[in-house]
């Protein structure tokens, strides 16, 4: 296939190119409308409800699908016009399946650049005070006219701890200037890809993964969904932390074996997690963190600001854009 295509070819010689948000995505698409009002493009909103096949039956009549968090399968894809385009609000890609897209000569795209270094880091700093300084649990006791915690719940100082890093790009680089605010004492990194001089230059100290287990305080995830990756937070692993060690995590939810976290957090095994990722979202009825008292849970919130929702929707227009003229969208995810 070659990777350059005319406009009349992406957009099946329609002469009104059709945009299909998938919701729930944003409260409006204004963005979107003015960065494709040069094709004339419409942009439709694809509700359905959790009805599936109601889905399908609306991917069929769109050129360009924007998506979310909804997964698109290889059944989703073989629903979408040939030729046309996926563009994921956001970075990670890994609910749409690139393989099968290609096989249709359809081009995913993503938004890496929108800012999420910021609003991530910002969250996975509140999620390490909050967690840490046990402010969600002082403010429970407080509202239930709860006064004077004493020793029951002991708070250990942030400044000094190690904390360890899970993946270093530049979401865990932000975090830590946050952290190092706060006085933080040696950085333990596990990130294999990570090149010694930037980790030289961020003065943090290369280590293996059971080994920032046993030797952090305070453990933040950031690393992106893969097999090497999946539960690499398990029973195993949890074992080798201490009954101070807090665990965050701001990436994804398949890093941790959610059974094997709630069994170490009901055990006292360690001093708490604050997550705003779950390997099942939204999440269920039988979710085993539910309820626990040295949990936080968020609702995959991190990335969000009206600043950065306001770059995600135009970065995302500006994707499909590129799919409806050039074919060759400048973050393109499933080349060929």
């Amino acid at each position: 296939m070659s990777n350059t295509v005319l406009a009349s070819e992406s957009i099946n010689s329609k002469s009104t190119p059709v945009i299909g948000v998938i919701e729930p995505g944003f409260a409006d698409y204004s963005a979107e409308r003015r960065v494709l009002a040069a094709l004339g493009a419409e942009v439709r909103s694809l509700n359905w409800d959790g009805n599936r096949s109601v889905l399908l039956d609306q991917l069929r009549q769109v050129d360009v699908v924007l998506v979310r968090d909804t997964a698109l399968n290889a059944e989703a894809i073989e629903h979408l016009r040939e030729n046309g385009g996926i563009v994921r609000y956001g970075v990670g890609v890994d609910t749409i399946d690139l393989e099968a897209a290609k096989r249709r000569g359809i081009r995913v795209a993503n938004v890496p650049h929108y800012g999420a270094e910021i609003e991530v880091s910002d969250h996975a700093a509140a999620l390490t005070l909050a967690l840490v300084r046990r402010v969600v649990s002082r403010n429970e006791q407080v509202m239930n006219k709860q006064w004077g915690f004493g020793q029951k719940e002991p708070i250990y100082r942030i400044a000094g701890s190690t904390l360890g890093l899970v993946g270093f790009g530049k979401i865990a680089r932000a975090y830590l200037e946050r952290m190092r605010a706060f006085g933080v004492g040696d950085v333990l990194v596990y990130d294999p890809y990570v090149p010694d001089a930037v980790l030289e230059q961020h003065k943090v100290i290369r280590v293996e993964f059971d080994d920032m287990c046993l030797r952090s305080k305070i453990i933040s995830l950031h690393a992106p969904a893969t097999a090497e990756n999946h539960n690499i937070i398990n029973e195993r692993t949890l074992s080798l932390m201490n009954k101070r060690t807090c665990l965050i995590n701001t990436s994804r939810g398949g890093l941790v074996d959610v059974h094997a976290l709630a069994a170490a957090l009901k055990a006292g095994q360690i001093f708490g997690a604050a997550l705003d990722v779950l390997d099942r979202e939204p999440i269920t009825e039988d979710c085993p963190l539910r309820g626990l008292k040295n949990v936080i849970l968020t609702d995959h919130t991190a990335w969000y600001s009206e600043s950065s929702v306001a770059v995600l929707q135009e970065g995302a227009a500006r994707a499909a854009y590129e799919i409806l003229t050039t074919g060759t969208p400048t973050n393109w995810v499933n080349r060929w």
